[in-house]
């Protein structure tokens, strides 16, 4: 394919990502799905063409925001799409030979914590333009505030409450949502372009996914900084919460190599999955197990005997 063909694919992605997020204006539910899959067309093509392509698709669709909108309607595009899909097609299609001449390519589980530190260092940046953790909450009480002022006719009586409470979530929930979206995304798009034979590297083995048990450290960090209250409460309790999703995603792996011991997985994930959709309980065991594999390598221990777990 030429050079000039894969850049119209990559433009043509760009501009449809642009749509999908342009969907905001819609403001109704269901465009909030559009939304969601904003980085779809952006990972579509870094998977197909590479880097270059996915910073073309980014840099289009940020123009076609600025045409739509303004600068910042851009800029904020770039930093919640453009920039973090290319980091992480970038690290997806990283490889090496090992000693025997195979091509290995780069583990899902340190691609897990390059989305998770991009999720978590979004909180940092806000922390950085807002002022500071106490200027973040006063913003998103405001705001809050004003959102629940136009869905009720009446003012709550613990309106104050209720918007406090939410501030010292948000950051977190959103910087989960934002890793959540991500990698559905890039698996969504990994998935088309291996099921029509166009992906540039395999896709890789959820089962195979490790993390490793610095992170179950910095969850601890985490949990006793919300014993100390204030600041540290604050921050504490929105990294748990953004640390939740490697950990439930290390949990998933181990649900995948548990699996292959019964006659038919893939029904048994099937079933798994729509639980995990009507009720959202499995994903917290998932985090909870994912919590307990860091340390017990239960992927290994519960993987049928002479399937190979490396991650």
């Amino acid at each position: 394919m030429n050079r000039l063909l894969i850049m119209t694919i990559a433009v043509l992605c760009g501009g449809v990502s642009a749509c999908l997020y342009l969907a905001l204006l819609l403001s109704s539910p269901g465009a909030m799905i559009l939304v969601y899959l904003t980085q779809l067309p952006l990972f579509f093509a870094g998977l197909w063409f590479g880097v270059a392509a996915a910073a073309i698709a980014g840099l289009s669709g940020a123009a076609v925001l600025f045409a739509a909108s303004d600068l910042l309607a851009a800029a904020i595009f770039a930093a919640l799409n453009a920039v973090p899909v290319v980091v992480l097609v970038r690290q997806a299609l990283l490889a090496r030979r090992d000693t025997e001449g195979a091509v290995v390519w780069y583990p899902p589980g340190r691609l897990t914590l390059w989305v998770a530190g991009l999720g978590i260092g979004g909180i940092g940046v806000a922390l950085l333009l807002l002022g500071g953790p106490e200027s973040l909450q006063a913003t998103l009480r405001d705001v809050i505030g004003r959102a629940l002022d136009r869905l009720s006719e009446n003012t709550l009586p613990d309106r104050d409450r209720v918007a406090a409470t939410l501030a010292a979530l948000i950051p977190g929930i959103a910087a989960a949502s934002w890793m959540v979206m991500a990698v559905i995304n890039g698996a969504l798009a990994q998935g088309l372009l291996a099921r029509f034979g166009l992906a540039w590297r395999p896709s890789p083995d959820l089962a195979q996914l490790g993390l490793p048990r610095w992170l179950t450290a910095a969850l601890g960090l985490a949990a006793a900084a919300t014993l100390v209250g204030g600041t540290w409460r604050f921050l504490g309790i929105n990294l748990i919460i953004a640390l939740s999703v490697p950990f439930c995603l290390g949990g998933l792996a181990v649900v995948h190599a548990a699996v292959r011991r019964l006659p038919h997985p893939g029904m048994a994930l099937i079933a798994f999955y729509m639980l995990a959709g009507m009720f959202g309980w499995p994903l917290l065991a998932a985090a909870a197990l994912g919590l307990v594999e860091a340390w017990l390598g239960l992927r290994r221990r519960l993987a049928p005997h002479g399937v190979r777990i490396d991650g």
